[in-house]
């Protein structure tokens, strides 16, 4: 089952599956809400989440999947490669984590892994992920960090902002409003303690959440 507001992805993930005779799309769910409701009334092998869809994100999607008893694998296909995003995400209940670019490569490969009980990250996941296990003497992020304050959508809408987009931009990519994402900016920078968008941008490269 496929989960993802973009019906042009969907539509390109489905004609992706259903090319291989391993694999068949039984519904699609174009936000959280209703990700939820299929999964319990189709039972899916494998369900394939973005986290970034309206009325409710991926997080908490698979939070409330998790917490109505349904095991159904979960595969989350993101383009967020920060690491503690990763972290959160596969502690709320994933079974699967693959960066869309690497899903040309990955996505078949990772959906019989899960299927068959076992765990996936996308290889430069675990190679980035297993090189700070080696050689960071601390997590970079403990609880009291300041980020831990932000909520997973705060969390999305900073690194957009740290990464230059404008709030028009950011407002089409998590189908919301210009407004919306002004009122997310002000309660980041107020949580954060921070005022000026360098700030915010040397915040976001110094803890690691983008990449120069």
């Amino acid at each position: 089952m496929l989960a993802d507001d973009h019906a042009v992805l969907r539509s390109g993930l489905k004609s992706l599956l259903n090319s291989d005779p391993q694999f068949e799309v039984v519904g699609e769910a174009e936000n959280g809400i209703e990700a939820i409701s299929l999964v319990k009334s189709l039972a899916p092998d494998v369900l394939i989440l973005d986290l970034s869809m309206p009325d409710m994100n991926g997080i908490d999607c698979i939070k409330e999947i998790r917490s109505r008893g349904l095991t159904c694998p979960i595969l989350v296909l993101s383009m967020y490669d920060d690491e503690e995003y990763i972290k959160e995400v596969m502690r709320s209940g994933a079974n699967s984590y693959v960066l869309k670019k690497s899903a040309d490569t990955e996505l078949m490969e990772s959906i019989i892994n899960i299927h068959k009980g076992k765990r996936y990250l996308s290889e430069k996941l675990s190679q980035s992920l297993l090189n700070n296990l080696l050689y960071n003497d601390s997590d970079t992020y403990d609880l009291q960090h300041p980020y831990k304050v932000l909520s997973v959508r705060e969390r999305e809408v900073l690194r957009f902002l740290a990464l230059g987009h404008t709030n028009s931009e950011i407002a089409n990519t998590l189908s919301l409003s210009p407004k919306t994402i002004d009122t997310y900016r002000s309660r980041i920078m107020n949580k954060l303690n921070i005022h000026k968008k360098s700030d915010l941008v040397n915040y976001a490269i110094q803890y690691k959440l983008i990449t120069i």
